[in-house]
């Protein structure tokens, strides 16, 4: 059994680098809990306490970030291996930023923050594994941040998804009215119609009412476009 175990914690980000020995050390002290979850069941909910860490083992997971006060509503996918929120651990504000349901059958491992104090940030490379993950969003939100709101309707468009997603690439699904995305991106409703169209007409995304479907985050940043503001 602490075979299989080993494998299964050294595919995690958090336990690259660790031995066989440090491997067993953690299964023999650190309480771990395993749990399936079938289609559309939760794993963890927007705003709900985050007191663990949740690993996705095998599955893939559909996650919606909603935000009440703007009136939108944003979709995406994510395969295991993951680590659901390790940033949201810590700090002020230690709540879940989107909620996590299982699209199909989704194994997953949770360790409790009280193990993760008391045992597991004995581990030099466990404390250096998980500062590389903090640093790394914090470094790209910044670079997100620094380009946010600059250049034409097209280039907003793009920073208002990067900065809401939490996958960098693959599908995603906007739910939001044209009217509140302007006003979102600081730019006229034409603008924000005639960028989307342009897209359209490309394959990058696909319109509907109060609906935007971009098949691929990652493509639609690669996208260039000469389109001016009014």
């Amino acid at each position: 059994m602490k075979v299989s175990m080993y494998d299964t914690l050294l595919e995690l980000p958090l336990f690259q680098g660790l031995t066989k020995e440090n491997i067993t050390s953690i299964i023999e002290k650190v309480k771990m809990g395993f749990h399936k979850y079938e289609t559309r069941q939760n794993i963890a909910m927007q705003d709900a306490k985050c007191n663990s860490l949740i690993f996705i083992l095998d599955g893939s997971v559909a996650i919606t970030t909603t935000d009440e006060k703007h009136n939108f509503k944003i979709e995406e996918q994510v395969n295991g291996p993951y680590i659901i929120e390790p940033y949201s651990l810590f700090g002020m504000h230690t709540k879940y930023h989107a909620s996590y349901s299982a699209m199909g059958e989704v194994e997953t491992l949770s360790i409790d923050k009280g193990y993760i104090l008391t045992n597991l940030c004995k581990f030099e490379i466990f404390n250096l594994n998980y500062l590389n993950i903090i640093s790394n969003r914090a470094q790209n939100a910044n670079i997100k941040l620094w380009n946010s709101h600059i250049g034409n309707t097209q280039d907003k468009l793009k920073s208002f998804l990067t900065l809401r997603c939490i996958i960098p690439n693959g599908k995603k699904t906007l739910y939001i009215t044209m009217e509140d995305l302007a006003s979102l991106i600081d730019d006229t409703r034409i603008n924000v119609s005639r960028a989307l169209n342009e897209l359209q007409e490309k394959g990058i995304l696909t319109l509907s009412r109060k609906k935007i479907i971009i098949e691929d985050l990652a493509r639609l940043n690669n996208e260039t476009t000469n389109c001016l503001p009014e």
